[in-house]
């Protein structure tokens, strides 16, 4: 698929204003930082079939940090897994599109999301399945850094070398922040790539996790260790908020935050170049 990805992540970023803005509060700071990221994989990178999301063989995404559930919804409307409208319906009675995602209720949403840690290690046994089915399938997970507290993601970050799990490519959303304060000051995870070489990953460090030509860049380098024995992870520098400058200024309080109306049209203006 070619397409402007530059385009395509402002597009998804409108997506995530409207989806949380139809209910007025949401973890939008941490779904913005993504939305780049969701641009490479779901409109360049990743063999997916809107027309038949359980396709056999396909390549899977996992949201391990929860919270990001409407960029991942925004991302998977504007590719074509379901009408637009439907995000204006983000965690009402009836929706099939709950605050944190559910495989059972979402076309394309490949693995239940909400408890920090355990979508990594469900991607660690997407991985595992797909390296036994002999596939094909690429899969990739998106951990946060806040979640990267979680001891859940250690255990992982050991089971996947020993398994030889090069089919797997996580990327950490390394925006520095988290609900109670930055990371650092909670808990640091800092030096965050030396870890995940000690942990036996190739890792690939961006220090502009947001710029799209970047992270395909990375993306390709990844694709290319597949056969190395070796999962990797990309650490993506990223700025929560991004793109909105009103909500990258609440820093911490991007996490989750309300969103009125007139919110809702200013950043989408802002977004637009308008």
């Amino acid at each position: 698929m070619s397409c402007d990805l530059k385009q395509v992540a402002r597009d998804i970023r409108c997506n995530i204003v409207e989806c949380i803005g139809s209910i007025g509060v949401g973890h939008i700071g941490g779904c913005l930082s993504i939305a780049d990221l969701l641009a490479v994989l779901y409109f360049q990178e990743m063999n997916v079939d809107p027309q038949n999301p359980k396709m056999p063989g396909r390549d899977r995404l996992i949201c391990s940090k929860g919270h990001a559930g409407p960029a991942l919804y925004s991302a998977l409307a504007l590719r074509g897994f379901f009408d637009k409208e439907l995000l204006l319906t983000l965690n009402k009675n009836g929706t099939m599109l709950p605050s944190h995602c559910d495989m059972n209720k979402t076309p394309g949403i490949d693995m239940t999301a909400g408890s920090l840690g355990q979508g990594f290690s469900c991607a660690c046994g997407a991985a595992l399945g797909s390296k036994m089915a002999k596939d094909n399938a690429v899969i990739y997970c998106i951990i946060g850094d806040g979640e990267s507290q979680e001891g859940q993601i250690w255990e992982a970050a050991m089971f996947a070398p020993a398994k030889k799990l090069d089919n797997l490519i996580a990327f950490t959303d390394y925006n520095k922040m988290q609900i109670d304060g930055t990371v650092e000051e909670i808990c640091d995870i800092a030096p965050l790539g030396d870890k995940w070489r000690a942990f036996g990953w190739n890792v690939i460090e961006l220090e502009d996790g947001n710029d799209v030509d970047a992270i395909s860049d990375a993306v390709k380098a990844a694709k290319a260790n597949i056969g190395s024995g070796k999962p990797t992870m990309v650490i993506l520098n990223t700025v929560k908020g991004k793109g909105i400058s009103f909500i990258e200024a609440l820093g911490v309080g991007s996490h989750s935050t309300n969103l009125s109306a007139e919110d809702v049209q200013r950043a989408l203006a802002e977004i637009r170049g308008e």
